[in-house]
C-alpha cells in the first residue's frame, strides 16, 4: 500500500507551483488526472529546451499523471468533468481568482456535487485583497516579497533564485494543505476550500530575515554569499575554486582556529564570539581569504570532515547531479514512455522505510488518458 491510495486528484492547473505539488500527491499514491485543453493550454509544454519533442520543464513535474481533454467553457464538457467531481477527493487549479465561479464550476457548485470534495486554488496572491484578480509568476513575487531584495552581491543589483523558489515552496504547500484537509475530512467527513497564494507563501518563507523585521526593526540587505546574522558563514576561494564554509557557532569557531592554525583568534576579541565576528566581518574575511587560497577544496574539506566543521563545494548542475552522495542516495531515477522513449528525474526526496514510493507511469502526453477515462462516464447530455 501507498499512503493515498484511493485518493483521486483533478489537476486543473498549468505551469509549476500546483501541477508540481500534484505530482508528489501522485508520488504518494493518488491518482492524478491532469485535465488539459484541447488546445493544449499549459504553456509548460513549450518551453524547452526538448528531448523527443517533449519539454524538459514539463517532464519534471508531471510523472505519474494520467492527462485527458475537456473545454470546460462548453456545457457538455462541463457535465463530464462534474460527473468526475461525483467520485473525486480532490479538485486543484491554479486559475485567476473567480475564473472557476464564473464558468459556473466554483466551490459552491464543487460542494452540492460532492460535499467531500477538497477544492484547493492556487494564485499569486489569494482570494482577497486588492491584488486578488491580478497574475502572480514566480519572479514577480519574489521581486514583491522582498526576496531578491536580499539575493546577490552587495554592491550589485537585486537578484532573483535561480530556481523558481516560489513556485517550489507553494507545491509543497499544495501536499500540507491537501493532506491536512483530507485528515480533518476524515473526522467532519466533509470537504474544505483552500486559498493558496504564491506571495503569502515566500513572504513566510522569509524565515530569521522577517524575525529580525517584526522584533527588531532590522531590515536586511544583500550580503552575498554572507550570512545575515553568522560569521565566518561564506563562500571563500581555494586554490582551485570556490567553497562554502560554515562555521555555525562559537565552539565550531575555536576548532576552525585550530584547523587553520590560528589558535590565538579563538580569544581575540575581534573574534571571540560571533557577535564580534560579525562586527568585524570584513577584516576577518580578508584574513581568511589569505589562507583558503592556499589548498585545494578537496584537501579543505578533508580538514573540515576531521575538525567536524560544515563546508561543501560550490558544484555546477553537472557536478551536482553525479556527484557520489546523490549517487549514494540512488536520487537520479529513469522512467519510459512508450511514445516518446526515456525520462531522467530527480526522485520525490522523502525516504520512509515504508512509504513505497513508486515511479510507474512518464509524464502523459496531451489527452492521452481521455478515452480510458472519459468513455465510461455515465453523463446525460
Amino acid at each position: 500500500m501507498r499512503p493515498l491510495d484511493g485518493i483521486r486528484v483533478l489537476d486543473l492547473s498549468r505551469v509549476y507551483a500546483a501541477p508540481a505539488g500534484s505530482m508528489l500527491l501522485a508520488d504518494l499514491g493518488a491518482e492524478v488526472i491532469r485535465i488539459e485543453h484541447p488546445n493544449g493550454s499549459d504553456s509548460m509544454r513549450e518551453w524547452g529546451p526538448f528531448v523527443n519533442d517533449q519539454s524538459t520543464y514539463y517532464l519534471c513535474a508531471n510523472r505519474n499523471k494520467k492527462s485527458i481533454l475537456l473545454d470546460l467553457k462548453k456545457e457538455e464538457d462541463k457535465k463530464k468533468f462534474l460527473a468526475l467531481v461525483e467520485d473525486a477527493d480532490v479538485v486543484l487549479e491554479n486559475f485567476k481568482t473567480g475564473d472557476m465561479t464564473r464558468m459556473g464550476l466554483g466551490y459552491e457548485v464543487l460542494k452540492k456535487v460532492n460535499p467531500r470534495i477538497i477544492h484547493c486554488a492556487v494564485t499569486g496572491f489569494g482570494q482577497t485583497g486588492p491584488l486578488a484578480h491580478e497574475p502572480g509568476f514566480d519572479p514577480v513575487i519574489q521581486a514583491m516579497s522582498g526576496l531578491m531584495d536580499v539575493t546577490g552581491d552587495p554592491n550589485g543589483e537585486a537578484t532573483k533564485v535561480g530556481v523558481p523558489i516560489a513556485d517550489i515552496l507553494t507545491s509543497n504547500y499544495v501536499v500540507i494543505g491537501i493532506l491536512a484537509a483530507l485528515r480533518l475530512r476524515d473526522q467532519t467527513n466533509e470537504g474544505q476550500f483552500i486559498d493558496l497564494a504564491l506571495l503569502d507563501v515566500q513572504l513566510s518563507s522569509l524565515a530569521n530575515i522577517s524575525s529580525a523585521y517584526l522584533n527588531a526593526d532590522f531590515a536586511s540587505k544583500r550580503l552575498g554569499n554572507k550570512h545575515n546574522n553568522v560569521a565566518p558563514y561564506q563562500v571563500f576561494p581555494c586554490s582551485d575554486g570556490p567553497l562554502m564554509f560554515c562555521v555555525g557557532t562559537d565552539a565550531q569557531f575555536e576548532r576552525f582556529c585550530q584547523m587553520i592554525k590560528r589558535e590565538e583568534w579563538a580569544t581575540d576579541q575581534r573574534f571571540k564570539t560571533n557577535s564580534a565576528r560579525k562586527q568585524n566581518e570584513q577584516e576577518l574575511t580578508e584574513l581568511l581569504e589569505e589562507i583558503t587560497v592556499t589548498k585545494t577544496r578537496d584537501e579543505w574539506l578533508t580538514l573540515l570532515q576531521q575538525y567536524k566543521i560544515p563546508g561543501g563545494r560550490v558544484n555546477t548542475i553537472a557536478e551536482a547531479l553525479e556527484q557520489p552522495q546523490a549517487k549514494a542516495r540512488d536520487l537520479i531515477g529513469e522512467m519510459e514512455h512508450p511514445s516518446y522513449g526515456k525520462v531522467k528525474f530527480v526522485k520525490n526526496p522523502l525516504q520512509h522505510s515504508g512509504l513505497n514510493i513508486s515511479y510507474d507511469q512518464a509524464p502523459p502526453l496531451l489527452g492521452e488518458h481521455t478515452a480510458d477515462i472519459i468513455n465510461p462516464l455515465k453523463v446525460n447530455l
